[in-house]
């Protein structure tokens, strides 16, 4: 079981507010934390993640020095100072 998803919203086959939906709920993996990490910055997408159960929304940089960098705290953040959900319940 993962301990954090990163989900983009533009992929190929399914949309990603599809997949959060799915995961929100499934009673294994409803409190598994969900990060949206997509080019998109409309405030409706942002808007849809937060009302489905994302944990964060994170526009995806451009510039592939800061694309690195966010990918970076972001793994700092989550995977190893976050505390989280127990998933077994």
């Amino acid at each position: 079981m993962p301990i954090l998803v990163i989900l983009d919203l533009n992929l190929p086959k399914i949309n990603g507010l599809e997949v959060l939906k799915a995961i929100r709920q499934n009673e294994v993996t409803k409190l598994l934390p969900v990060v949206i990490l997509t080019s998109s910055n409309q405030e409706d997408d942002v808007i849809a993640c937060y009302k489905l159960g994302a944990n964060s929304y994170l526009p995806k940089p451009v510039d592939f020095i800061e694309f690195m960098e966010t990918v970076k705290l972001l793994g700092i953040y989550w995977l190893s100072r976050n505390e989280p959900p127990p998933l077994t319940k």
